[in-house]
């Protein structure tokens, strides 16, 4: 895993042998270990269902052992699964649980027979689901106590996913040197160590920050790399992701029309792994570049913000659908429809409690203030 990659072939093909062994001798410790690991190459595949399967059989059986240790490993498992379906509500609970029985003690144990530290990808997930949820600076808090529990286990391939989810949350908080910042940190520790998939994860990150610092072609090269590499190795499970940062890339290059086809490229892969995770912000990014492409084209503009605002209020995703209604309301002040504007966006900026230093939430504020006038 931690040289082939988490979803090499060779991975799946050793934990089926393994399952095929449990089922041949019955009820055996090892049993529990290897659901884990399958579900975590199902996952990184993009099969997704079969990862929130098998994440449940983990939680029934850790539940019967009663074991702290496999508590959190399996709340873990399931917790990050619902993560990237887009049940953002339901991460939580799960990954609060994990949270809960995080021993660091117990971790250093753990770390010695595992790919990654439970402790630490928990807290990492969890930071990104709170964002989403709306509770930006919840997520920040959950993000450092990630690193540092990465940091105190001394353990490469921990603290390479670590400063990955910590570059995704600052990704979703719209903020670029700290993105750098951790990619740059990413590519040092994942090069020095021989980690490909981390290597492939920083060299996206450094490539969508080029991109949004105006060197747009540098940072679309650098993203297809990192694509490229993480393909190699069948981590398809982040490949819409990955075209999402193309799509935006491609934006803010000014390549439009390449922008929308990487759009419908991801929105297909969206749709044939069932991950819901960044969906709404694929929609509002497509209605953005339709009006990139076309002052005109608000019919389909306007579909594509509606979608994304289902999407998010049925994830219960605050930050997404605020990001979204602000769109929304932009293109609805042109059409000279300020009321209905401030009425989209003054209740889910209203519903903020934190976060107010955060981008989308001035960039609201400020606004709802120009409507208000």
């Amino acid at each position: 895993m931690a040289t082939k990659g988490l979803a090499a072939l060779e991975v799946e093909q050793t934990y089926a042998r393994a399952r095929a062994l449990c089922q041949q001798i019955g009820e055996t410790p090892q049993l529990f270990a290897t659901l884990r690991g399958l579900c975590s190459f199902y996952r990184n595949r993009g099969a997704f269902s079969m990862a929130w399967e098998l994440g449940k059989q983990l939680v029934r059986l850790a539940q019967r052992e009663a074991a702290p240790p496999h508590l959190l490993e399996a709340h873990d498992a399931l917790g990050t699964t619902l993560f990237y379906l887009g049940d953002y509500a339901a991460a939580r609970t799960h990954l609060e649980q994990a949270i809960a029985l995080i021993d660091p003690a117990a971790q250093r144990d753990l770390v010695l027979r595992h790919s990654l530290a439970p402790g630490v990808t928990c807290l990492a997930v969890a930071a990104n689901t709170l964002w989403c949820l709306g509770y930006p600076a919840q997520a920040v808090q959950r993000c450092q106590e990630a690193l540092a529990l990465a940091q105190a286990l001394a353990h490469p391939q921990s603290l390479a996913c670590a400063q990955h989810f910590a570059a995704w949350l600052h990704y979703r908080r719209r903020e670029a040197p700290a993105v750098q910042a951790q990619a740059e940190a990413l590519l040092t520790l994942a090069t020095a160590q021989g980690l490909p998939i981390w290597v492939g994860f920083g060299t996206c990150w450094r490539g969508w920050v080029l991109a949004v610092q105006g060197q747009g072609a540098m940072g679309m090269a650098q993203l297809h790399q990192g694509l490229a590499a993480f393909l190699a190795t069948g981590l398809t499970g982040v490949q819409s992701i990955c075209l999402g940062l193309l799509a935006e890339a491609a934006e803010h290059a000014d390549q439009v029309a390449e922008g929308l086809r990487l759009l419908a490229e991801a929105l297909a892969a969206f749709e044939a792994s069932g991950q819901g995770d960044l969906l709404a912000e694929a929609y509002r990014l497509q209605g953005a570049l339709l009006l990139r492409q076309s002052a005109s084209d608000t019919v389909q503009a306007e579909a594509c913000f509606q979608q994304a605002l289902t999407t998010a209020r049925h994830q219960q995703a605050k930050s997404w659908e605020l990001r979204t209604a602000l769109s929304l309301s932009r293109l609805w002040q042109q059409q000279g429809k300020r009321a209905e504007a401030y009425e989209l966006l003054a209740p889910i900026y209203g519903w903020f409690t934190e976060g107010f230093d955060t981008a989308d939430l001035q960039e609201a504020k400020a606004f709802l203030e120009e409507l208000a006038k």
